[in-house]
C-alpha cells in the first residue's frame, strides 16, 4: 500500500479577526469582525533545494468566486473576479482572474492602495493564523495502463503524483485525478485534469511562492506529461486576459494511486 493524500478531506484555511489584526487582502469592509475560511485543497507541490536539503510545501486551493460574507443583499462582488489562494508555510498568494487581466481594485482600507491581481503577503501580517490541513490514505499504487482503466471503469478515487528535477531542484505535485479517459480495448489511460501549480525553478528557494503559475496537465506514459499553462493572452488589441494558452511537456516520473471507491 502507498499513503496517499485524501483531497476530499484536505483543506487551506485562513482566519481574519479585525480586532486582532487589520485586513490586508480585502476590497470591501467586512460587516463583522471575524471570519474563518476553508477551501478544499486541489493540489500539493513539493519542491526540495538540493544545495541544502530544504523542503518547501505548496497548497493550491480551490476557486471561487469573490464574495462580502454576512451581507443582507448584494453577495457578490462587482467587478467579480475567480479567485484561488496558494499558499506556503509562511506566505499566502492571492490569485484574481477578472474578465480582462490587469484590473485592480481598491484595498480596504484604501490606504493600502490596489490590490494587483497576483497579491502575495506574510501570514503573519495579514491573518490571525492559516495553515492547510492535508488528510492522507492507504492507497494501491496502479502499475500499468490496464490497471488504470480497470480502475477508471470502477469508479474508484485515483490521485496522481508526478516527480521531476532539475539542476537545484526536486519537484513532487500530487494532485486529484478528476475529468480521465479510458480505453479498454487499447488499455489507454489518460487523465485531463487540474488545475495544479507549475512552479518557476529559475527563482530563488524564497521566491518560488511568486513564480507559481496554474496549469492542466495531461498523460498516457509514465516518463512524460503535457501542461498547458494558464497565462495574460491577448485576444484583441491591446486587450488580455487570462486563459490556459500555452502547452509544454515535461520529462517526469507519472503515478497513480486507487483510493478505492
Amino acid at each position: 500500500m502507498t499513503e496517499v493524500i485524501d483531497f476530499a478531506r484536505s483543506f487551506l484555511w485562513w482566519r481574519n479577526d479585525l480586532l486582532d489584526k487589520p485586513p490586508l487582502t480585502q476590497t470591501s469592509k467586512p460587516p463583522f469582525t471575524l471570519n474563518n475560511a476553508r477551501v478544499p485543497l486541489d493540489c500539493l507541490c513539493r519542491i526540495e533545494d538540493k544545495t541544502s536539503d530544504a523542503v518547501e510545501f505548496f497548497a493550491l486551493g480551490a476557486s471561487c468566486k469573490t464574495e462580502r460574507v454576512g451581507v443582507e443583499r448584494d453577495i457578490w462582488m462587482e467587478p467579480n473576479a475567480d479567485f484561488i489562494p496558494v499558499m506556503s508555510g509562511t506566505r499566502f498568494l492571492a490569485l484574481k482572474t477578472y474578465h480582462r487581466a490587469g484590473i485592480e481594485l481598491p484595498l480596504e482600507p484604501p490606504s493600502l492602495g490596489y490590490q494587483p491581481e497576483r497579491q502575495e503577503v506574510a501570514i503573519a501580517e495579514a491573518f490571525a493564523s492559516a495553515r492547510f490541513d492535508i488528510h492522507h490514505a492507504e492507497g494501491r499504487l496502479l502499475e500499468n495502463a490496464k490497471e488504470r482503466v480497470e480502475a477508471v471503469l470502477a469508479n474508484e478515487i485515483l490521485v496522481a503524483r508526478t516527480a521531476y528535477q532539475d539542476e537545484r531542484y526536486r519537484v513532487l505535485i500530487e494532485y486529484p485525478i478528476k475529468t480521465v479517459n479510458a480505453n479498454e480495448r487499447d488499455w489507454v489511460f489518460q487523465p485531463d485534469t487540474g488545475p495544479i501549480l507549475l512552479p518557476d525553478l529559475n527563482r530563488a528557494p524564497t521566491d518560488l511562492l511568486g513564480g507559481m503559475e496554474l496549469a492542466y496537465i495531461a498523460f498516457n506514459q509514465a516518463d512524460w506529461a503535457e501542461v498547458v499553462v494558464r497565462l495574460p493572452t491577448s485576444v484583441a488589441p491591446g486587450v488580455n486576459v487570462y486563459h490556459y494558452s500555452q502547452a509544454a511537456r515535461i520529462a517526469c516520473v507519472n503515478e497513480v494511486i486507487s483510493l478505492g471507491r
